[in-house]
């Protein structure tokens, strides 16, 4: 059990302090040494000791709110549930407490670096109806981004592979010879010098699929930190945004079966300093 906790929570967790302490128990309570036998299938419980989170000094915008649903603009850097080192500085940590909706939570997730439409349920009584329409693809999504703008690239463009992601890797894999699992449509539909802006149309939601078919194509999303490179940077460092922006969700409500679109306010920012919104210009990445 030691090798497996030191393996599995290495990251994440003090595990040979944790031990001596008995701070890792059983379903009955009673605490692990580490000196047992690995079981499978058995359940390990514990409690992490929290970092001091910087603030996220960016706010969420409410962009539709009713007796089901709370549809928001998740701002960059924030994740949208408790997760590593992010608990506090999370969608639903911070929108539970400034809502006093105590049963709040995502029928989706955006990565903690991709900004835009989140979907979220006020009681659990309606989660399960509005995951469903993620998990059996109901729901149509674009993103918008900026990348370089490369010569020789015709749009729109079908991209297609099979991805995978390990668990502690940073990256996502592209597996040759493999069936595709992953597919984006991209477009591009604004150029300034040699950056353009991208609209991007994915019918499967791998993680990093977007940044790794645009790396794919020789246009990394600008403000990337892991693709193509993985870069040095902090985790709590919130000057360089990633250029990309969940933009439009759409859906029939499992509900009320009527249709359902919202769309993101939030900006892209370019290169030479100016800034791009949508559809009001209240939308910015900076605070």
């Amino acid at each position: 059990m030691r090798d497996f906790l030191a393996d599995r929570l290495a990251a994440d967790a003090p595990v040979e302090s944790m031990l001596r302490a008995g701070r890792f128990v059983g379903a009955d309570g009673t605490p692990f040494t580490g000196a047992e036998a690995y079981a499978p299938h058995t359940f390990v419980w514990f409690h992490r000791d929290l970092r001091e989170e910087p603030v996220v000094p960016f706010r969420i915008g409410v962009l539709h709110r009713d007796e089901r649903l709370v549809v928001v603009d998740k701002p960059h850097f924030l994740s949208t549930i408790p997760r590593g080192r992010h608990v506090t500085q999370s969608v639903v940590v911070r929108l539970r407490e400034a809502l006093d909706l105590p049963e709040l939570s995502p029928a989706h997730r955006l990565d903690r670096l991709t900004a835009g439409v989140l979907l979220l349920t006020t009681e659990r009584r309606w989660r399960a109806p509005y995951q469903q329409v993620f998990e059996h693809r109901l729901a149509r999504k674009t993103y918008t981004a900026l990348a370089p703008v490369r010569p020789g690239l015709t749009f729109p463009l079908e991209v297609a592979n099979h991805l995978h992601k390990r668990r502690g890797v940073l990256q996502a894999d592209v597996v040759a010879g493999r069936a595709p699992n992953t597919h984006t449509t991209v477009e591009l539909v604004e150029t300034r010098g040699t950056y353009g802006r991208y609209r991007l149309t994915p019918t499967t939601g791998k993680t990093h699929q977007l940044r790794v078919h645009l790396t794919g194509l020789g246009i990394p999303i600008l403000g990337d930190p892991l693709y193509p490179e993985v870069l040095d940077v902090d985790i709590d460092d919130f000057t360089t945004p990633l250029e990309l922006v969940a933009r439009t969700l759409s859906f029939p409500d499992p509900i009320s079966g009527q249709p359902r679109t919202f769309t993101s306010a939030i900006g892209h920012t370019w290169p030479d300093g100016t800034e791009h919104t949508w559809p009001d210009g209240s939308g910015h990445t900076r605070p």
